[in-house]
């Protein structure tokens, strides 16, 4: 099915395809930003993998003691994948970009790439994924760059000592991608300080410069809509026929990386309104996320504040007005109002100031052990970003021509090079 919809969009851009090939030598097919961020990797071009992984699921138990709601009656711990050598190996630990779980299908296919070059894996869901949110955050108020890496660290020291006794580990490394990514850059700097890890290498795939900016740059994208944000009613109706079984009994709040393919494969969007639909997307993962914090912290925010939702409850009606929440809205009425509160004296422009790598960039620059792979068409960077990427890790950033927002992840050229910079 994925083939068939790729030949049909492939058919719709041939021209522009062939003319680019001929400046550069990059195979990955396609030239359109938002076509390549929805459609993908062909399979066709993609590598081949093991068949037979050693694979299984660590449950943990990162917070002991904590507490779910009745509605999270499923979950029992936070949820990692780990994939592991029969002898001395690298571990990479993958962190998911914003709003995947631990087996969203990049991540596979990144853990599959891993395993084979030799390394052990072990993938974490994002902190803006509702199992993160509801086992392993300590705020439950995802968005805080240094207060989600804590977590993170946390995670990951809880899933190391889990599997610590099954394998033996030569060094550790991290790799993230999008919100991941930038997430990592914390996670390490962290690590700095603890050195629990003591990372020997960290790769960046398609990171944010500025979470607050590349958050704002997709919302942006609404505009796609015929009519603007103001129509989106008609889309979300559309989707409530097609997709109501994702969040009929709570399972919006785990919508997954294959949802917006889900989508666009349902035709129930032309290629004209490509950028609405990955906006729209965006606000249904970010959805998901007010959702399981807003239950978690009892902030009465999309919930009436004191309500026990069980476990039979639907959740349309909430699927509907948590929807219709922006990341502006989030951040100015839910986020940023509980650091300020945390953070006496806290401005908001110093608050989104410190979703930045800027922040941390002294540190960045004095450590050789990052790397950062992106495409020159990545739609939540602006060509400034770019640029301060490349003065910034210089030598080791790798910037594709195309691919979109990790649109080429899975391509056969991109997954060589991030395997090769774990193996330098």
């Amino acid at each position: 099915m994925r083939y068939l919809i790729w030949l049909f969009v492939a058919s719709l851009i041939l021209m522009p395809v062939a003319s680019y090939a001929a400046e550069d030598t990059y195979g990955y097919p396609i030239p359109g930003s938002y076509e390549a961020t929805i459609l993908g990797t062909p399979t066709e071009l993609t590598p081949e993998f093991p068949l037979n992984i050693p694979v299984r699921q660590l449950v943990l138990d990162v917070i002991p003691g904590r507490k779910r709601p009745p509605i999270f009656f499923y979950d029992e711990g936070l949820r990692c994948t780990f994939a592991y050598q029969k002898q001395k190996a690298p571990l990479v630990f993958l962190i998911a970009g914003a709003g995947a779980g631990d087996r969203a299908s990049k991540l596979m296919t990144m853990m599959k790439a891993f395993y084979q070059a030799g390394f052990h894996v072990i993938i974490l869901p994002s902190p803006s994924h509702a199992n993160f949110i509801i086992s392993a955050s300590q705020s439950r108020i995802p968005g805080d760059l240094t207060e989600d890496a804590a977590d993170l660290y946390l995670a990951m020291e809880t899933a190391w000592k889990q599997v610590a006794g099954g394998i033996e580990v030569s060094s550790f490394n991290m790799c993230g991608y999008s919100l991941g990514a930038t997430q990592a850059a914390f996670v390490a700097k962290l690590d700095e300080e603890r050195k629990v890890f003591n990372f020997r290498k960290v790769l960046m795939i398609n990171p944010s410069v500025n979470l607050y900016s590349s958050s704002m740059r997709i919302e942006e994208l609404l505009k796609g809509i015929p009519g603007g944000p103001k129509k989106q009613g008609i889309f979300f109706n559309k989707m409530l026929s097609k997709f109501s079984e994702f969040y009929r009994y709570g399972n919006f709040v785990a919508i997954n990386d294959d949802f917006l393919y889900s989508i666009y494969t349902e035709r129930l969007f032309s290629r004209e309104e490509t950028a609405g639909l990955i906006g729209l997307t965006f606000r249904i993962n970010l959805a998901g996320m007010i959702f399981a914090s807003d239950v978690m912290t009892n902030s009465g925010y999309v919930v009436p504040k004191n309500r026990v939702l069980s476990a039979t409850d639907s959740l349309s009606d909430y699927f509907l007005v948590s929807s219709h929440l922006s990341f502006f809205d989030y951040f100015n009425e839910y986020l940023f109002p509980y650091f300020q509160s945390q953070r006496p004296g806290l401005t908001k422009q110093a608050y989104i100031d410190s979703l930045s790598l800027r922040n941390i960039e002294e540190y960045l620059k004095s450590s050789d052990k990052f790397g950062v792979m992106t495409n020159a068409n990545d739609f939540i960077v602006t060509g400034a970003e770019l640029t301060y990427l490349q003065q910034l890790f210089g030598e080791r950033t790798k910037i594709y021509p195309r691919g979109g927002h990790l649109g080429n992840l899975e391509y056969k050229d991109n997954l060589a090079y991030m395997v090769a910079f774990f193996k330098q």
